[in-house]
């Protein structure tokens, strides 16, 4: 079959041995490969019920069938296991260059297993597994860890994969690191490394996908290159960034601040593109395989933070830190941004925690007086967490156990256990939808649904036909998932060209219903997945305070709304009332 080795690499670190065996060219055309594979292996392979961070816990490593190709955004990769944050699905997505040469190793997954007595790192090429001792590595920052293994590896250009002490530490969002900046970031996928004494892993090796129309793939790029490369997208990506965003949410009312309490922050100029632009240098910076260069590397320019030099900060870094915490220089949210990336923390759990002890403090639920705007506050928060050092050892268990433990679940802000990003509900109601039943939790990736309602597809309040939109979305993003394609080609790959491109890399003829039924396979497992791990229908709810609290223009979402929304996803998602799929055919 082409576009796949039909390979799956096991590993098992309690032993220190691995085994490879083929992969069922049926199951393929079922699911592809990424997202599709990992979560079928999941429910495989994957003991019920499984605390995330026992040994018998699996940890799935995929790259996509496009993966190593000329296709623009293909290259990315993706990590899967149960969530230690939300104990449900879990999965997280990185690109830079890795994935070219995790395909090259010539699986279309690799497993790990166990656990190791000891810290290791492994080296996984096409010609086997070494298992080295980590021992001097453990405790090192990301930064320092992954530029160890590179020089003990004697081949140019290996991926390298690094967690930093807060994976090794158990922080249930911990994040897994590579080229540098690059991070999968949410559902705690550092914390299974962790919990399994893996500190590193290198990949690399000689193998090349066999394409179903090599020449066809060429030229479909350059002629996607010369139609794009000057796309109004594509240069606001490249001119600004991600941190474009904040200016427009702001302008939607849907800026989240003081910790979920507002919608816009009447400071976001200090912290938005323009102010990074003329304060911080950026430079663009790409993935291998594209042309929008969205990443900016950027320099502090003055200040106790000159000198600094990070790729970021994303939109979701900053609205974490400069609304939800309320700090208004973008040179401090760099900071904040460069110690997640050292320590291996989410910026996005992290933001949400250091504003959820902040609204603790306040209220007399922790010791300190924590009060908005102090980013060194903010820092030591962080550093807590990480060192699970007084109240950073409670917070380091995520938002769900945190707020039972200080008795404010009516004002904690997640959905399953993971922290919403930066849009909030009660000015996009879809987001709600998406928050509610998104696989891993308050996710805004899976549907990207924000784009709909903010370009103007649809009515922001529109509560009814909203799910017949958002699910035409869902299923093309789990597509890229499989794929394992950036998300923000999403304007330039609708369902035409994702057949195309599953046509010239497999050969897989499909129409955009049978597209539509893949990626319904897709998602009706990874919901299996969730309900044998425990989900029920009152999982997909949204957080009291959305259903309750107005934010600015008299913004809400009511309870009304989103049971309506939901009911009516489930009935397109051909699921019954308590959102159960039908048995697998």
């Amino acid at each position: 079959m082409k576009g796949f080795f039909q390979r799956l690499l096991t590993i098992d670190l309690s032993s220190q041995t691995s085994h490879t065996e083929a992969l069922d060219e049926g199951l393929l055309r079922q699911y592809l490969g990424g997202k599709g594979l990992a979560t079928h292996l999941l429910l495989e392979r994957n003991p019920a019920g499984v605390d995330p961070l026992a040994p018998e816990s699996h940890l799935i490593f995929t790259p996509g069938p496009v993966t190593d190709s000329a296709i623009y955004g293909s290259c990315r990769h993706g990590i899967f296991a149960k969530s230690p944050l939300t104990g449900f699905y879990g999965e997280s997505y990185s690109g830079g260059s890795l994935a070219v040469p995790m395909s090259r190793t010539g699986y279309d997954a690799i497993m790990i297993k166990g656990a190791a007595s000891r810290p290791v790192w492994l080296e996984i090429t096409d010609t086997g597994v070494v298992f080295h001792d980590a021992g001097d590595l453990w405790g090192k920052d990301t930064y320092d860890t992954e530029a160890a293994v590179r020089e003990r590896i004697d081949v140019k250009k290996p991926g390298v994969m690094v967690i930093g002490p807060a994976g090794e530490n158990l922080v249930r969002f911990a994040v897994v690191k590579n080229d540098g900046w690059r991070v999968a970031g949410r559902t705690g996928m550092g914390a299974v490394f962790g919990s399994k004494k893996l500190k590193a892993l290198a990949f690399y090796g000689e193998q090349s996908r066999t394409f179903a129309d090599p020449d066809g793939i060429k030229a479909y790029s350059r002629a996607m290159l010369k139609e794009l490369k000057n796309h109004a997208a594509t240069q606001t990506y490249k001119t600004q960034g991600t941190p474009v965003m904040v200016g427009v949410l702001n302008n939607a009312g849907g800026f989240p601040t003081r910790y979920w309490s507002e919608g816009t922050f009447d400071q976001w100029e200090k912290i938005g593109a323009q102010s990074l632009k003329e304060r911080c240098d950026p430079k663009p910076k790409s993935c291998k395989t594209c042309f929008m260069a969205c990443g900016k590397r950027v320099s502090v320019q003055e200040g106790r933070h000159r000198g600094l030099t990070l790729e970021g900060p994303e939109y979701e870094t900053i609205y974490s830190f400069g609304g939800l915490c309320m700090i208004d220089q973008i040179e401090e949210i760099i900071y904040l941004n460069d110690l997640c990336d050292r320590m291996g923390i989410d910026t996005i759990s992290g933001g949400n925690l250091a504003a959820f002890a902040i609204e603790a403090s306040r209220r007399g639920k922790i010791s300190g007086n924590f009060d908005y705007g102090d980013p060194e506050l903010v820092a030591e928060i962080l550093r807590k967490i990480v060192r699970r050092e007084g109240i950073g050892d409670l917070l380091a268990e995520g938002i769900r156990p945190a707020s039972e433990e200080l008795g404010l679940t009516d004002i904690a802000v997640h959905v399953k256990g993971m922290e919403p990003a930066g849009y909030d509900p009660r000015s996009l109601k879809g987001m709600g939808l998406a928050y509610a039943v998104s696989d891993r939790g308050a996710c805004h990736l899976r549907s990207t649904f924000y784009k709909a309602e903010l370009s103007g597809m649809i009515d922001p309040n529109q509560i009814e036909g909203k799910a017949e939109m958002f699910i035409d979305f869902e299923s093309r993003c789990t597509l890229f998932d499989c794929l394992i394609l950036c998300r923000f080609y999403r304007d330039f790959y609708p369902w035409e060209e994702l057949g195309k491109i599953i046509a010239m890399t497999t050969g897989i003829e499909l129409d955009q219903e049978g597209l539509s039924q893949l990626a319904a396979r897709v998602t009706d497992n990874t919901r299996r997945f969730n309900i044998r791990e425990g989900l029920t229908v009152a999982d997909d709810r949204l957080p009291k305070r959305f259903l309750k609290e107005r934010i600015k223009g008299d913004r809400i979402v009511t309870e009304d709304e989103i049971q309506t929304l939901v009911q009516d996803y489930y009935h397109l998602r051909g699921w019954d009332a308590q959102g159960i799929p039908p048995a697998a055919v």
